[in-house]
């Protein structure tokens, strides 16, 4: 099957390509390369025969019209976006710009390709969203996929907006589409501005390392190469139309999180005072959800996934290629916005500390 990946020079997308190639796929890899695309990502596949690359816009539909036509993919998978929240409340147009208006023009482009090609009904759009678009939930409950939808940070609304785009574009066009809404990912390549890569770096570096309010809210980690393999199984055995939350049901505070970071630096690297003494709690941003969780019931009975890496394996994983990767994270952290803090309404000041 031939592929179509958008934003596969990203975090998700790349451990998407890399594991789209590595099960016999062909993939085209179409990315803009803003600042948190790295083709570092996939120095592994770069010269895989059933690999290409194509630098363009998903807002540009002439151009993704002609990568259609040129490619004749088998599928979408959609995971190109502005993604990161903080940076969504410092700058939202960006967050409208690519996640809506670049999702209505590859929604537009992939119903022209797939009525050209006479509406084949193994053809696929998989639109890769996220647990956010849900809001927030108190200490109890779980995500479904009938949840209602009520997100509360612009990058979540136009995350929200994409997804009905999507599901608007089956109903009334009968673009045969899929959606899946993941929780919090983490694993290697991620990129430097995330919360466990800016506590494995400035841990390494001495630096404090900032926590946002007490470092109560809760996240549901699912290790990046995990959700790769969901995306694949739900892109090839999933019923149209329908939507798949993907959780890594590993619930966890983020006070807790860092610790268990820190800890695993003590033992991989220790240096002359335990990590967790960096930890610096600081101002919390406007609107931080309390807490994200994950049914998987759906795709577990439908498909048969279930994630494979405990939070307590993927962190030592995590923790490690850091460590053997200096080369690859180096260079990141001299890209536009890495290391200052966003999203407080404030002059933006550093979290490296001085």
């Amino acid at each position: 099957m031939k592929l179509l990946v958008t934003g596969g020079a990203g975090f998700i997308g790349s451990a998407v390509v890399r594991q789209a190639l590595a099960d016999g796929h062909e993939v085209v890899n179409l990315d803009a390369l803003t600042y948190a695309a790295c083709l570092e990502n996939l120095a592994p596949v770069a010269g895989h025969p059933g690999y290409a690359f194509v630098k363009a816009d998903i807002r540009d539909q002439a151009v993704l019209e002609t990568v259609f036509a040129e490619h004749a993919p088998d599928a979408v998978m959609h995971l190109a976006a502005e993604s990161h929240v903080d940076r969504s409340i410092d700058g939202p147009g960006a967050f409208i710009e690519t996640n809506v208006l670049g999702t209505y023009a590859l929604l537009q482009a992939a119903r022209g390709y797939w009525q050209d090609k006479g509406r084949p009904e193994s053809f696929r759009f998989h639109h890769i969203s996220t647990d956010e678009v849900f809001g927030s939930l108190g200490p109890e409950g779980k995500f479904t996929e009938t949840t209602p939808y009520d997100p509360r940070s612009p990058y979540s609304a136009s995350k929200a907006s994409s997804d009905h785009l999507v599901r608007a574009w089956h109903e009334t066009y009968g673009l045969p589409v899929l959606l899946t809404n993941c929780s919090n990912n983490y694993g290697p390549y991620h990129f430097p501005e995330k919360l466990i890569p800016v506590v494995i770096l400035n841990a390494l570096a001495g630096r404090p390392i900032p926590v946002y309010g007490a470092g109560e809210n809760v996240r549901d980690w699912l290790y990046v190469e995990d959700h790769a393999a969901a995306l694949l199984l739900v892109m090839q055995k999933g019923r149209v139309g329908r939507s798949y939350n993907i959780g890594g049901e590993n619930e966890a505070r983020n006070i807790d999180l860092v610790r268990m970071i820190c800890a695993l630096l003590d033992e991989m690297k220790p240096a002359d005072r335990p990590y967790s003494s960096l930890i610096s709690f600081v101002a919390d941003r406007p609107g931080h959800d309390l807490r994200y969780a994950i049914d998987p019931t759906r795709i577990r009975e439908e498909l048969g996934w279930r994630p494979s890496v405990t939070l307590e394996e993927g962190l030592r994983r995590t923790v490690r290629w850091y460590l053997d990767n200096e080369a690859w994270w180096r260079p990141l952290l001299g890209r536009e916005g890495v290391g200052v803090r966003m999203g407080c309404f404030l002059e933006n000041t550093s979290v490296k500390g001085n």
